[in-house]
């Protein structure tokens, strides 16, 4: 129950009138972050130079169309007012008053006050208007009058509190606040009395318009002087504006009349149709409050807020139909109709007729998009295909998301392309004459036919299909065209039939279908003309609307040239719904669907002149004249400045020096980097749309890096011979140290050489020493050999002396014997005392280390290793050692078994090891 009673609420707000949304000029906002300064702006002109200059508090702004500047008076005070003379700027603020001149980029300010002693130090006077009257300047505060003649100064005082001066008819009228209108005449205030009906009044403009002059009060709405008789202006518009607290009021092109209002924002008064427009802060306006007005030489305005600044094209082809509420939603499709539009949006169908902006009963959902059939207008809708007639809105049938609807070019026969597939519709005055495509049951987009029993869709997602059938609509054959031609990238396929051939636009690359080869083939054609195409609308046979590099292009078709006709960004940047984008054509008036909204706007055809230009360039912030050097690896920023603000921008692109192709220049700044050194050439051409016209140009030269320099390439020069002569030098050093070096190797090499000979002599002593010692131990070897046979001898005497004795009976004879080997034994003993201190010299080392191996080792045992070691047997070892041959086994047994060897160990080679 609650759900259905929120149902009728919302189909209840839905189908009631909304006033809010209404079909507006376009409308620029400027905020603080656009221009860096104050709130208020108090007073706006255009310069000479086309530039548009405002007072902003603290701030005089300068605005050129591509770059703000803002300029501060030397005691810092507020500007309250300005003025446009020649070349001059000349401005009024608080006990100040003098003008700019621009040189070089910069504004100067010199002061006509300063010094003059015109201000006493009780007035407190501000500088509220600025007017030229009769050849020289004035300077008007709430108490007093400035004359300036370009040499001195006058001053005249108000005999009473004034709001402002007028001229009017070769007239300075003055406001005075209670009392009336004043003509100021021969340095004198006379009352005007006819118009004593303003007196207790606050007179914030008066106009002269076709013979009337009009009175704009502040709280009691406008006056009007028609032939001598002041009377309260008759139209209801009236009634508003002394509600709304007027602040400003000026008559515009084409009997218009622009009221600023303190609260309401500003209203646009239509003298001929007595229709108005109210721009304000619940539109499109970001503030309500208007505190200036001015006309640029576009006949725009341009309108000074208590917060920004705006500027409406008022006199452009271009209105735009805005909705802030979020009522309307995004607009997938809009058309004109008789009595106003019809926009299919997400929300669903609405309409503005009559200046009323309202919902259509019933039709609450996705819709996509309105085609118009004769009168009917029949609406692709998310809940099947409705129509529009008479104010009427009926469901035709239940085809659900009839995204396109065209005629076909073979015969009378519409084709749908929907949720489901293709419908072919032969009669649409009766839906039951429709017939779905079997066999091709995807969400087609797109849809096409130049042949019959042939139709080409294009799916939502992806894939490009050939849809061949018979009489009867039975497919004979579907295939994917893309896949087949081994296209892999094929998402998002546009159609587009131009004179009887259709082209397929697949990833920014335009195809046809080749039916020998029976696949797509790229159109070379269209390729060179249109690169970087996203979406394309048809509008007839020779125009048709291209979305390229983000931009719309207007493209006129004259046989096999296009002439291009570009709708500027500004009116729909960021607005455009991508893969959505919709063109109605009526009587030349295009309009475009956004996601808020949509466009009202016609191409000019008028011949398209070329554009005064001027290039300003500036490196850092510093200016750059023409002909300038700039340093290496700077970011030269360039601006060209066409001085026109709305419509009539032009469409320009530049070149620089040699480059390929032409550059668009998107909001009149180009930001140049990475500049090699040398002189570039920078060229800006005008696009009429077919030709490229060369309008202004811009020479600089890039300095040289600092490393390339002419001091610089001095300092290598000098480093160069800095290094050639420290390498000299070096090089010399080197030699010198090299001959040094070589002659104390030469004595190192002598010395070593020396003590070489000398390690060598003295080697040669040793190994002489050594040889006689090796001699001198052979001798003591023989010697000690020698004495051990002497030895053995001995023995060998004694031995047959006991035989005589044993055998020898004479005792005479025997003692005679006797005596004889006595006397050979005591010579033989002194040998053996010789023997034995030479057999220890011989064999010291040995006896020392089988002293220190075998500790436990007596001298007995030591002393038959040393004959072992000699290689003696035992028999000879016997009568060395005094004892028997069967004592010398028995003493080698035991050494055996002291030394640990085995059986199969060789005592004397082991002795010999040691």
């Amino acid at each position: 129950m609650k759900t259905n009673l929120l149902k009728l609420l919302f189909l209840f707000c839905l189908s009631s009138s909304f006033y809010a949304q209404e079909l507006l000029p376009f409308v620029e906002n400027y905020t603080k972050l656009n221009y860096e300064g104050d709130n208020q702006t108090w007073s706006v002109a255009q310069g000479e130079d086309d530039a548009m200059y405002f007072a902003n508090n603290h701030y005089l702004l300068r605005y050129d169309g591509v770059k703000w500047e803002k300029n501060m008076l030397p005691n810092k005070t507020v500007i309250r007012s300005i003025m446009v003379k020649g070349n001059r700027i000349y401005s009024g603020s608080y006990k100040e008053f003098g003008y700019w001149v621009r040189k070089n980029a910069k504004m100067d300010y010199v002061s006509i006050s300063n010094n003059k002693l015109i201000f006493s130090d009780r007035d407190n006077e501000e500088i509220w208007k600025i007017f030229e009257f009769n050849n020289k300047i004035y300077f008007q505060s709430f108490n007093a009058l400035f004359q300036f003649d370009g040499k001195r100064i006058k001053s005249f005082k108000f005999p009473f509190l004034a709001s402002y001066c007028f001229v009017i008819n070769n007239q300075l009228l003055v406001a005075a606040v209670d009392k009336g209108i004043y003509e100021f005449k021969d340095s004198q205030f006379f009352k005007i009395q006819r118009w004593s009906l303003l007196e207790n009044n606050v007179i914030h403009s008066i106009e002269k318009h076709q013979n009337k002059i009009y009175f704009f009060t502040k709280k009691k709405g406008i006056y009007v002087d028609e032939n001598g008789v002041l009377t309260a202006w008759k139209y209801p518009l009236n009634e508003i504006l002394k509600g709304a607290s007027i602040n400003v009021a000026k008559f515009i092109k084409n009997n218009r009349l622009v009221v600023g209002t303190a609260n309401r924002g500003v209203y646009i008064f239509d003298l001929n149709t007595g229709s108005y427009r109210n721009i304000n802060r619940n539109n499109v306006l970001m503030n309500s409050s208007i505190l200036s007005i001015a006309l640029d030489k576009e006949n725009d305005l341009w309108l000074g807020l208590d917060n920004g600044i705006a500027h409406v094209e008022v006199n452009s082809p271009v209105s735009i139909f805005h909705d802030n509420s979020g009522t309307l939603g995004s607009v997938y499709s809009v058309v004109k109709t008789d009595k106003g539009y019809l926009m299919a949006s997400n929300y669903g169908v609405f309409k503005y007729e009559g200046d009323v902006f309202s919902f259509i009963p019933n039709s609450q959902g996705q819709s996509w998009n309105i085609s118009k059939i004769d009168n009917k207008y029949l609406i692709g809708h998310d809940e099947g295909t409705f129509v529009y007639e008479n104010g009427t809105f009926s469901k035709l049938n239940g085809v659900n998301g009839g995204w396109n609807l065209i005629k076909s070019s073979i015969n009378n026969s519409y084709l749908q392309a929907s949720y489901s597939g293709v419908y072919v519709y032969d009669d649409l005055q009766n839906s039951d004459h429709k017939v779905m495509i079997p066999g091709l049951l995807k969400p087609i987009k797109y849809i096409a036919q130049n042949r019959k029993n042939e139709i080409w869709a294009a799916d939502n997602y992806r894939g490009l299909y050939r849809v061949v059938y018979n009489d009867a609509y039975e497919p004979l054959k579907i295939e994917n065209i893309t896949q087949k031609s081994k296209i892999t990238n094929d998402f998002g396929v546009k159609i587009f039939e131009f004179r009887n051939e259709i082209l397929y636009l697949i990833n920014n690359t335009w195809y046809t279908y080749n039916s020998i080869a029976d696949k797509l083939v790229k159109n070379e054609f269209f390729n060179t003309h249109f690169l970087n195409v996203s979406d394309i609308v048809k509008i007839d046979e020779d125009h048709f609307v291209i979305l390229q590099d983000g931009l719309l292009y207007q493209v006129y078709a004259n046989e096999n040239k296009f002439v291009k006709n570009l709708f500027q960004e500004k009116y729909y940047k960021g607005k455009i719904i991508n893969g959505n984008l919709k063109i109605f054509e009526s009587n030349g008036n295009y309009l475009l669907n956004l996601d808020d909204g949509f466009v009202s706007f016609k191409f000019k055809n008028k011949a398209n002149l070329n554009p005064q230009l001027k290039i300003e360039a500036f490196d850092k912030g510093v200016y750059v004249a023409n002909n300038s050097k700039i340093p290496y690896n700077s970011e030269l920023s360039i601006n060209v400045i066409s001085g026109k603000y709305g419509v009539e921008k032009p469409n320009i692109f530049y070149k620089l020096d040699k480059s390929v192709g032409f550059i668009p220049v998107k909001e009149g700044k180009i930001l140049l980097n990475n500049l090699e050194s040398g002189i570039h050439n920078f060229v800006v051409y005008n696009y009429s749309g077919s030709n490229y016209a060369e309008v202004a140009s811009f020479n600089f030269e890039v300095a040289k890096p600092w490393y390339f320099s002419f001091w610089m390439i001095v300092v290598y020069i000098l480093v160069i011979v800095a290094v050639l002569y420290l390498y000299y030098k070096w090089n010399k050093m080197r030699y010198l140290q090299k001959m040094k070096l070589r002659e104390e190797e030469l004595k190192h090499q002598k010395k070593i050489l020396e003590m070489e000979l000398k390690a060598e002599n003295e080697l040669n002593i040793q190994e002489y020493e050594k040889h006689i010692l090796e001699l001198e131990v052979l001798s003591k070897s023989s010697e000690v050999a020698g004495k051990s046979l002497s030895i053995a001898k001995q023995s060998e005497m004694i031995e047959n002396i006991q035989r005589i004795l044993e055998t020898e009976r004479d005792f005479n004879k025997l003692k005679s014997e006797i005596k004889k080997v006595i006397k050979i034994n005591e010579v033989y003993k002194h040998e053996w005392e010789i023997f034995e201190t030479n057999l220890n010299q011989i064999h010291n080392e040995f006896i020392t280390k089988v002293s220190k191996k075998y500790p436990h080792l007596t001298s007995k045992d030591v002393k038959l290793c040393v004959y072992l070691k000699m290689n003696l047997s035992s028999k000879e070892i016997a009568p060395l050692m005094n004892i028997s041959f069967r004592g010398v086994e028995l003493h080698r047994y035991r050494l055996r078994k002291k030394l640990n060897l085995s059986q199969d160990d060789n005592l004397s080679n082991f002795l010999l090891s040691i």
